[in-house]
């Protein structure tokens, strides 16, 4: 089981770093004034709502700008908070991790309901939509397999401490 956490933490570091740089600079653009970006970064963004038909990020509906919102305010600093957790070993980055991959499974569902139930988007929008849903799925349970490594057949035993203190 280590070795497969180890190869998943490595899948989600990716992610996380990436995540680190796209979502202000790229996703950013849905919510944020357009002319505190770089003109190269709007630019890349235009390519891609052309290339790839992205309506969504076009027409900015008001449930994709809170989307996004939600994406600045707590999935960002999570992303770059989850890249110091891997790096460092921390313990509590199972909690971080099954928050992080929660909130945007909730967010995907929205989007994904949206374009599939619009039937609006393409084939190729959704080749690149539906991964992060993946993604999201795969940090909690990247959380839960965590969570349940430590309670590991320790159900309805005392910790130490109180044992210790029971006998004095």
């Amino acid at each position: 089981m280590g070795a497969f956490c180890k190869l998943i933490d490595a899948v989600l570091f990716l992610y996380f770093a990436l995540m680190a740089v796209i979502a202000p600079l790229i996703d950013g653009q849905t919510s944020l004034p357009g002319d505190i970006f770089p003109a190269f970064i709007v630019d890349l963004n235009r390519w891609y709502i052309d290339e790839f038909g992205d309506y969504l990020v076009k027409d900015k509906p008001h449930f994709l700008v809170g989307l996004v919102w939600h994406e600045l305010l707590l999935l960002w600093p999570l992303s770059i908070v989850n890249v110091y957790a891997i790096l460092a070993g921390k313990s509590w980055f199972s909690t971080t991790s099954m928050v992080y991959g929660a909130s945007v499974v909730t967010s995907m569902a929205a989007i994904l309901g949206e374009m599939i139930g619009s039937g609006k988007a393409s084939e190729k929008l959704l080749i690149i939509y539906v991964p992060f849903m993946g993604i999201g799925i795969l940090a909690l349970l990247r959380g839960l397999l965590s969570q349940s490594n430590k309670s590991g057949g320790a159900v309805g035993k005392r910790p130490a401490i109180l044992a210790r203190r029971k006998r004095a």
